[in-house]
This record gives C-alpha cells, sequence and structure tokens, in this order.
C-alpha cells in the first residue's frame, strides 16, 4: 500500500507556473503507475497526466499537452506536475494518484488505486 501527499498548490496569475509535488510512502513510487488529475466545483475529475511505472512513458491530455509535464525523483519518492502557461479555467484540487502496474497507461479515475488529499490551485485572470 502507498500513501500519497500533494503539495505545492496556490494562486497564481494567469500565464504563470506552479509545480506540484507528491510524496509517496508505504511502498516506492517506482512501483506503480502515476497519475494526475484534477477537480473543479461541479464538475468531474478530469485526467491530465500519467507515468508508466518504470518511468518510460508518459501521457498527456489534449488540454495540458505542451504546458504541464510529470516527472519523477525515485530517490525522493516523489512525483511532480510541472504546470506552466496556466489559464483560468485550471482553477481546481489537484489530485496525484496510484495505480497497480497494467501494460498500458490508465486515463479513468476508477483505474487508480490510492489517491491523495489533494492541493487547491487557483489561477486568477
Amino acid at each position: 500500500q502507498v500513501q500519497l501527499v500533494e503539495s505545492g498548490g496556490g494562486l497564481v496569475q494567469a500565464g504563470g507556473s506552479l509545480r506540484l509535488s507528491c510524496a509517496a510512502s508505504g511502498r516506492t513510487a517506482s512501483s506503480y503507475g502515476m497519475g494526475w488529475f484534477r477537480q473543479a466545483p461541479g464538475k468531474e475529475r478530469e485526467f491530465l497526466a500519467a507515468m508508466s511505472r518504470s518511468g518510460s512513458s508518459t501521457y498527456y491530455a489534449d488540454s495540458v499537452k505542451g504546458r504541464f509535464t510529470i516527472s519523477r525523483d525515485s530517490a525522493k519518492n516523489t512525483v511532480y506536475l510541472q504546470m506552466n502557461s496556466l489559464k483560468p479555467e485550471d482553477t481546481a484540487v489537484y489530485y496525484c494518484a496510484a495505480r497497480r502496474p497494467t501494460a498500458v497507461i490508465m486515463t479513468s479515475p476508477g483505474s487508480y488505486n490510492y489517491w491523495g488529499q489533494g492541493t487547491q490551485v487557483t489561477v486568477s485572470s
């Protein structure tokens, strides 16, 4: 089992950047495929980015492709989401999640087994 704790959220102006961190404990993040999601008020949880267990493959939602980057520091057992060129519509609670290894990268929230508590990101116009 793995426990996940997100940090790095906050208030940023449109066009700015933030880097979210997801610290894993219990088991190493490299034992799992990892993903980032977000949920805005009144909306469903939305897939953003995912990384395979090996770290060799990544996948992004079209809405964030070219702006967001998922990465992992195995020594720190931490996964990151670098977010650039932020827009007001990026405002949401951001979650990291871990899934037991699968043959392909999964984008459905239901495919993930463990979740962090979320961190708020607010982008002002």
